[in-house]
């Protein structure tokens, strides 16, 4: 089944097929929010527009209403957007009974204009660069996180001490303990399947319940909308099999952290502009330019990668999450890996972000970067081998949330290729996320290492 489009939505409706559609906003933790219609009253009105408080781009992972936001505040009376479908993205939600899924763009309420530090607007606009300058982006994210034996309900009344993952053991492309899963990750592969999603596979990752989800690359927007779409389902389907699907980057010090790499390579038509087969690996200039691009500006885009404090504590020697902005030829100690060297396939890999993030913010900020680098005509260095945690004269990314913040404030390259208003929003959030940090956790444990822990 593919994506439905809004006549064969009328007919399923009178049908009583569908009596239910989520029409969703993605907020800035790449979340999917928005309202549950009544099918008649969507396919009858709302599919042209709703509306939504404009908070939703304005709070942090708990809800709650931060100020010092120029976009929004108290004083600015806390009006609405316009959550305005994109019937491109409607599709049957087969996890759950009777409901078709939307996802929508958010609008100024009284322009009808993308509002510029929506996840989506960033995307699509450096997708309409791309775009004036002959280019496709294909992109696709390999995305990971834990499976609990108990739901969220179990697990807080338990005071968080009931953390026994699915599966016990190290599952790393076990077919065997992979079953365990199966509740969870069978419904949910045949529920993206059943969407027109094309997803290919899940399989055990290297830690004790940790499981990855792969869908196939596509265009960058799609890509990044399968990426939230998938997301929900795996949270959905555990809560309804009684389990607790987690997305945090490092839940346990002592546990692998969950990562969300991004592959991406640049096309025209049908065929690959990074490719050059008269390469030694296959690399078209126009590809080195890109990449010395992501490279370049890592550190300063690293906050659109890593967005909370818990992110960075995946960024330890040894743990397969890098510390270094350096590529290499498939060597997954480094934060870019070439992908398909020597092949049509050939592709980059960014290492760097965690499984907390936005797929759009991220997107939009490495495809800015390698447009930098390609206006720029950088040359890309030589790959790095061996084991790149090793390498102290590398250029390192940020370690911290606080160093991560000034890099993406000081950005003169991000202010250009997004607005100073975006880039102040988005300071202001990451000043947040460290304000409620430090104001729970004490000199004296940050100096015990609890900060790394």
């Amino acid at each position: 089944m593919a994506a439905l489009t809004l006549d064969k939505l009328k007919e399923q409706v009178e049908a009583g097929e569908i009596d239910t559609v989520l029409a969703c906003v993605i907020d800035m933790q790449g979340r999917l929010m928005g309202k549950r219609f009544h099918a008649a009253h969507f396919v009858s009105s709302a599919w042209e527009e709703s509306h939504c408080c404009n908070y939703l781009l304005a709070t942090d992972l708990e809800m709650y209403t931060v100020e010092g936001y120029a976009a929004t505040s108290w004083a600015g009376g806390y009006g609405d957007y316009v959550m305005k479908p994109d019937l491109a993205t409607l599709r049957p939600a087969p996890w759950l009974e009777a409901t078709a899924i939307v996802l929508c763009d958010i609008l100024d309420h009284h322009t009808h204009q993308p509002v510029p530090h929506s996840p989506r607007a960033m995307l699509q606009a450096q997708v309409k660069r791309l775009e004036a300058m002959g280019f496709s982006a294909k992109m696709a994210t390999e995305l990971e996180f834990f499976l609990f034996e108990k739901s969220f309900d179990e697990i807080r009344k338990s005071g968080y001490t009931a953390l026994d993952t699915l599966t016990p053991y190290n599952e790393d492309y076990s077919l065997q303990l992979s079953l365990r899963d199966e509740v969870v990750l069978r419904p949910v592969r045949n529920a993206l399947y059943a969407m027109g999603i094309p997803v290919e596979c899940t399989k055990g990752e290297a830690e004790t319940g940790q499981e990855e989800l792969n869908i196939k690359y596509d265009e960058a927007m799609l890509a990044a909308d399968y990426h939230v779409i998938g997301k929900h389902v795996v949270k959905d389907v555990a809560l309804m099999k009684g389990h607790a699907a987690s997305f945090i980057p490092k839940w346990h010090r002592d546990k692998v952290g969950s990562s969300a790499h991004v592959h991406q390579s640049l096309w025209q038509g049908s065929d690959s502009a990074f490719y050059d087969p008269e390469d030694s690996l296959g690399m078209s200039a126009l590809m080195k330019s890109y990449c010395a691009g992501l490279i370049k500006y890592a550190p300063e885009y690293t906050f659109f990668l890593a967005q909370n404090v818990n992110s960075y504590k995946r960024f330890q020697a040894g743990s397969f999450a890098p510390t270094k902005a350096v590529w290499s030829v498939d060597n997954r100690t480094a934060g870019f890996r070439l992908c398909g060297a020597g092949s049509k396939a050939v592709r980059m890999e960014c290492r760097i972000p965690g499984s907390d993030v936005n797929p759009y913010l991220a997107m939009a900020v490495q495809l800015a970067a390698g447009i930098k680098g390609i206006e720029e005509g950088l040359e890309l260095a030589p790959p790095a081998d061996g084991d790149v945690y090793e390498q102290g004269s590398v250029v390192e990314i940020p370690s911290t949330l606080r160093a991560a913040r000034e890099t993406l404030t000081n950005s003169a390259f991000l202010r250009e290729a997004f607005g100073d208003a975006v880039i102040d929003h988005y300071t202001r959030a990451a000043d947040w996320e460290q304000e409620a940090f430090d104001a729970v956790v004490t000199d004296w444990e940050i100096q015990r290492g609890f900060e790394r822990a």
